[in-house]
């Protein structure tokens, strides 16, 4: 549904991203593209709904709009179960929290009496907030009078029935794409958990989805004494790459290798692998759960309050940060220039800068930027350099692709290459104050590699922790084509299609970006 009014610099958004694609373009937060973008980023306000508006269209005079709009929210949000094609029988769990006997034995307590599992029916809100405005920062709004709409997801954890016997359990674990901090934590504790359920048989899948089909690549046998100080270490046990074979060729070997539970780390192109793997283990009836774990230093994964790594990205971050403010502060005219991941968002650059309190300039991939002019990030620096001596800049890599020649190339992942910008704005800098006879000493810093590699820190090791066991929760429940998540502090299972429709990204007119600016200081750069 489309459904787009522009009123006075106001937008109403009724827009599935999914519909919107992976673009940057301004209109992805309701800007009215008639006017200036300088005047577009200052005065319209940006109201958006993230993957959660209907698909129907709506007709906001209907007095039953609202229910139309929940009935058809509950439906998307519904998870796949295998129930749902194959003829399956729930029988009683084997996962026990207060002791290590026999259901039924510990306490006294009757099993049908115990409140230590999660009832199906059981639900958490998506959005908390009622914007009373559509003119409030940061407003998410449906219809033009910005209505309260409930949004019910399904909330994460043990249930007291499961779909598999788990003697007869063979489980698989894969980990897809880049490095992140973490994917050690979770893959320990999805096997802490599948063995407190009484599964033997838990095998790793090495290096991503090309352990499935490429020769000279067998599984890794994994138990308890295998990973139990593999959170120790940053890195994969299993290994990670892009790319794959095809969905055919994936689930051939699954079904070849007796797998009925696959679990899989990654973040957007390995969610959709994911989702194909499980549409076609529907398509031929398989019993097997495929159960997706978020992985993403960019957060950049749709409705999410965050992804396992970020924060340790963020705060490894800091260090890359500290040093290009000390070379900054150390030299005379000193500009520290630090580049940080984020392919599409913006949110590593836009953390880290309000978490250093050292950054003067942050770049985004949300908000477009000059370089040159009066209203220019190089003019800016000049101010800088005459009033503080001393400048350091955050660019996110996406930032600015507009202003770098398209390479017209994409990784293994389907991904478009994308051009440096920060040695781009490195050498703009150096040229710009030769010419205007200013020195300038600028040291820049790209700790890419740096950041994704290192273990996970303890905020990160807990939320890894919770994901790993809701992955199998979610598994022995007999979901499938689905992935584990936090929403508003409440772990949740969330259909794959609705956090893959685009990426996260940031809201030029929410709260958190504003406060950014604040704290940096910087004006408007377009």
């Amino acid at each position: 549904m489309v459904l787009s009014l522009c009123l006075n610099g106001v937008s109403f958004i009724g827009t599935r991203q999914l519909d919107l694609g992976w673009s940057r373009d301004l209109s992805l937060f309701g800007f009215c593209q008639s006017k200036a973008r300088r005047k577009a980023i200052n005065k319209s306000i940006a109201l958006r709904i993230q993957a959660v508006a209907a698909k129907q269209d709506l007709n906001f005079k209907d007095p039953e709009w609202k229910k139309l709009y929940e009935e058809e929210f509950d439906e998307r949000f519904n998870l796949p179960h295998l129930s749902d094609v194959l003829d399956v029988k729930p029988r009683p769990t084997t996962f026990a929290l207060q002791s290590r006997h026999h259901l039924g034995e510990d306490n006294g307590v009757p099993f049908e009496r115990r409140n230590d599992y999660v009832n199906n029916d059981d639900r958490t809100l998506l959005k908390v907030i009622k914007y009373s405005s559509p003119t409030s920062a940061g407003a998410e709004c449906i219809d033009p009078g910005c209505s309260w709409v409930e949004q019910w997801v399904h909330r994460a954890g043990p249930r007291k029935e499961i779909f598999f016997d788990p003697e007869d359990v063979k489980a698989g674990i894969v980990t897809c794409g880049g490095l992140c901090p973490g994917l050690n934590d979770v893959i320990r504790q999805i096997v802490f958990t599948l063995e407190i359920y009484g599964v033997k048989k838990i095998v790793g899948i090495p290096f991503g989805y090309r352990g499935f089909f490429e020769e000279g690549l067998p599984e890794i046998p994994l138990s308890r004494q295998v990973v139990q100080n593999i959170n120790l270490a940053g890195g994969s046990l299993l290994g990670v790459s892009r790319g794959g074979a095809s969905v055919s060729d994936i689930v051939d070997s699954i079904q070849a290798r007796g797998i009925d539970m696959l679990f899989v780390l990654g973040g957007n192109g390995t969610h959709a692998g994911a989702n194909a793997i499980h549409n076609e283990c529907r398509k031929r009836k398989m019993k097997v759960a495929v159960v997706c774990v978020p992985k993403t230093i960019d957060n950049d994964i749709l409705l999410m309050d965050k992804t396992f790594g970020f924060d340790t990205a963020v705060e490894e971050a800091q260090r890359a940060i500290n040093s290009a403010y000390i070379e900054a502060h150390s030299a005379y005219h000193g500009i520290g220039l630090v580049k940080l991941m984020g392919r599409s968002s913006g949110f590593i650059a836009m953390h880290a800068s309000l978490s250093s309190g050292q950054i003067d300039i942050c770049l985004i991939p949300e908000v477009p930027f000059k370089l040159d002019g009066p209203y220019g990030v190089l003019r800016h620096l000049e101010h800088l350099i005459q009033s503080k001596g001393s400048a350091v800049i955050c660019v996110a890599e996406g930032a600015g692709q507009e202003l770098l020649e398209k390479l017209n190339a994409t990784d293994a992942s389907g991904n478009a290459v994308l051009g440096d910008i920060g040695v781009h704005i490195q050498q703009k800098i150096k040229k710009h104050f030769k010419d205007i006879g200013v020195h300038a000493d600028v040291k820049y810093i790209d700790p890419t590699y740096m950041v994704r590699a290192v273990r996970a820190n303890a905020s990160d090791a807990i939320l890894c922790t919770v994901l790993g066991q809701n992955a199998v929760h979610g598994a022995f429940a007999g979901f499938s084509g689905i992935t584990t998540g936090i929403c508003n502090t409440h772990y949740v299972y969330l259909p794959i299609p609705e956090v893959i429709a685009t990426p996260r990204l940031i809201d030029p007119n929410s709260r958190m970006w504003h406060r950014c600016l604040t704290s940096t200081g910087q004006p408007d750069f377009c």
